[in-house]
């Protein structure tokens, strides 16, 4: 491996250990696996009760684009490239969660 692709790599790790650069992956990954076990265990079917997990998209949501906000403002002026990667990957597992619920329940 190049250095060069060390320092990245090195770079968005750091970027990744703070609060402000896994929440907007983890709370995406805990929706997804509640999404999934929905499913597993009643279908896909329309129920007139939303359940706890809607509302749990409800109120997560919002707030990780709250934690996104706050990333991209105070990490993109220090590390601009990692910045811009992990948030690239946070704002892929925010689609992830949408393209889901969408698929289900559009």
């Amino acid at each position: 491996m190049s250095r060069t692709l060390q320092y990245k790599v090195y770079t968005m790790l750091a970027l990744l250990k703070k609060p402000s650069g896994f929440l907007p992956v983890a709370i995406p990954a805990l929706l997804l696996a509640l999404i999934l076990d929905r499913v597993a265990r009643a279908g896909t079917l329309y129920q007139p009760d939303e359940g706890a997990g809607a509302h749990l998209f409800q109120i997560l949501m919002p707030v990780q684009f709250l934690i996104v906000l706050f990333f991209a403002i105070r990490r993109l002026p220090e590390r601009r490239s990692a910045a811009l990667e992990v948030l690239a990957l946070q704002i892929a597992a925010a689609l992830a969660v949408f393209a889901l619920v969408h698929a289900f329940h559009g």
